[in-house]
């Protein structure tokens, strides 16, 4: 059977989103670490389209991916331009100008993980 590009893309996404709903409350990680993980290491910006299509559902939290800098890259693909930052304060983390402080100690990398 051929596997459409759609459906590869599809599969990807699933596995994108299966590594986010991982990731504890009150940490973040970045678009590269979840590709890396999926052993997909040139693929972040996959992992960024995978993000904008799931910020509407409310089992994936999106908010705790951010750019390998800590920047909140993504905000304007949620409700309001506020809602990433606002998800992450209410975790306990403070965001100053888009940026994640400490973003270091914030940072969860799934390379952790047992692979799938």
């Amino acid at each position: 059977m051929v596997t459409s590009l759609n459906d590869k893309n599809k599969d990807f996404f699933e596995q994108v989103y299966a590594v986010v709903k991982l990731i504890p409350e009150g940490r973040v990680t970045s678009y590269g670490a979840i590709a890396n993980y999926l052993s997909a290491k040139r693929a972040s910006r996959m992992v960024g389209w995978a993000m904008n299509a799931a910020h509407s559902n409310p089992e994936i939290p999106a908010h705790r991916v951010v750019n390998r800098n800590g920047l909140l890259t993504g905000k304007m693909h949620f409700a309001t331009s506020t809602t990433m930052q606002e998800r992450l304060e209410a975790e306990g983390i403070e965001i100053i100008d888009d940026q994640i402080q400490n973003f270091k100690n914030h940072f969860w990398n799934p390379e952790e993980l047992e692979k799938f």
